[in-house]
């Protein structure tokens, strides 16, 4: 089975992060989706790591120059 892919590019910049985390929290533990943004997240990175340390996997399949796409995963 894929996974899902959470195509945020065309979504406004301020309503991505809780787009995302909202597909995160939506994860059972072993889950994960497929970011594909048109820019290196690595704020999102960030941001997880903030609130979520150590419950999240994050793996680059796709990093530029015009799409990046990211498994982030739910380990916890």
């Amino acid at each position: 089975m894929s996974e899902p892919q959470l195509d945020v590019r065309a979504i406004q910049p301020r309503d991505r992060h809780p787009q995302i985390f909202g597909t995160f929290e939506s994860l059972a533990v072993g889950g994960a989706f497929i970011l594909v943004n048109d820019h290196d997240p690595k704020p999102l990175y960030y941001h997880f790591n903030a609130e979520r340390a150590g419950t999240f996997g994050w793996e680059y399949l796709e990093d530029g120059p015009e799409v990046w796409r990211v498994r982030i995963s739910r380990t916890a």
